[in-house]
């Protein structure tokens, strides 16, 4: 008997290779559900009473978004809308036993795209930009998209309200050993007063935005499960993608980070190229001489939005002590989500929120946590790592 296989049409970009790659609708498993599956690209707003948020109810993301729920209006919701979509189609590549494929394809042209301040890009951290940036397009409510994978921001349409910032593929480096990755944003209100500057001036300005500024912010965490972690201002709330109907439904209502937790995230390898300040504060943590009276652990993944879901959920601190990580869109958006639960983000002398950014993809140290861990960490003063800034791994 021949064992069908699936085979790669070689006319196809990379990008069209994985436009289908979703699990179909189970009829039977609809019956069971308390929730409707949704059109992702054309959301049905239905008008009810607030919506609770017990876990029982099952609310989808557009459902609680929309006018029964948080009611963040109609333009953000059609733009949610279309990233969500997006995020299940990148969601669906790295899934993908093909997504190899796309890197021996690709990797020799990459090269020529590096800019002086950004890492080389992955294949798939290509496909995952043009994924997101098509579905902005198509949203028709983004005036500009600035990216990771661009040297300058990309200038969409003068109507569109909104202004988003992405990190497409954060831990894409992993991406060979199945570690978990994920997709970073940023949302903001489009400058008006600067629509007279000419296009590329009003395109980097408008990214430029202080992350007190931003309107919406999170993360999609491809692991066992695909979450998407969203705050719009009233909380931060995650929901998890249902395989078979599509939806990201609501399972992790007003998340509280733990005032204090018992675990590090940092990568402890790079202990004597630390100030004095931060080898003090793990040295101290660890042995359980700290202000919370039990030996933390540590728990490093290397996938910021990885580690910053465990973080989330479980206390302590993650952090990047050497000027690595960006601000505009990994550092702003992770930081709004961790003070919309209760948390902090700080460059480990102050609010990442109250930085004003000067270049797109300025770097500069990242420490996110729960509260009592950061203020104990900050009172050890120097931990900025200011040695061997960068790493080859």
């Amino acid at each position: 008997m021949q064992i069908p296989t699936l085979s790669l049409t070689s006319n196809l970009t990379p990008l069209q290779t994985f436009s289908h790659f979703f699990p179909p609708t189970n009829s039977l498993s609809l019956q069971k559900l308390h929730y409707h599956p949704q059109n992702t690209c054309s959301p049905t707003i239905r008008p009810k009473n607030k919506m609770s948020t017990s876990l029982n109810s099952f609310h989808t993301l557009l459902d609680y978004i929309g006018k029964e729920g948080e009611d963040v209006g109609d333009d953000l919701v059609v733009l949610v809308s279309h990233l969500q979509y997006a995020c299940k189609r990148i969601a669906a590549v790295v899934a993908s036993p093909f997504n190899s494929l796309i890197g021996k394809e690709n990797e020799s042209g990459l090269g020529s795209l590096v800019g002086g301040e950004r890492d080389k890009p992955k294949p798939l951290d290509i496909v995952s930009n043009e994924i997101i940036l098509s579905s902005l397009r198509n949203s028709g409510k983004v005036a500009v998209m600035a990216s990771e994978e661009d040297d300058v921001p990309v200038w969409i349409t003068d109507n569109g309200p909104f202004v988003v910032v992405t990190d497409p593929l954060d831990g894409s480096r992993n991406i060979d050993a199945s570690i978990p990755t994920g997709t970073i944003f940023g949302i903001y209100n489009r400058l008006m007063e600067l629509d007279h500057l000419p296009t590329e001036e009003k395109a980097q300005l408008n990214s430029l935005q202080s992350g007190s500024r931003l309107i919406a912010a999170g993360y999609v965490l491809y692991s066992s499960a695909t979450i998407f972690c969203v705050s719009f201002g009233s909380g931060t709330h995650a929901f998890t993608l249902d395989h078979t109907t599509g939806d990201f439904v609501l399972t992790h209502p007003s998340i509280k980070v733990p005032s204090r937790g018992q675990i590090y995230s940092v990568n402890d390898a790079r202990y004597f190229d630390w100030p004095e300040g931060l080898r003090r504060y793990i040295d101290t943590v660890r042995q359980g001489n700290g202000k919370y009276p039990k030996k933390y652990s540590a728990r490093y993944i290397c996938s910021l939005v990885a580690d910053f879901h465990r973080t989330l959920i479980y206390g302590g601190v993650a952090m990047n002590p050497r000027d690595h990580l960006r601000l505009v869109y990994e550092a702003n958006p992770l930081s709004f989500l961790a003070e919309q639960a209760g948390g902090r983000g700080s460059d480990g002398k102050g609010r990442i929120l109250s930085l004003q950014p000067v270049k797109l993809h300025q770097r500069l140290p990242l420490f996110l946590g729960s509260p009592e861990d950061m203020e104990e960490l900050e009172s050890y003063g120097d931990v900025q790592q200011k040695i061997n800034p960068g790493y080859e791994v």
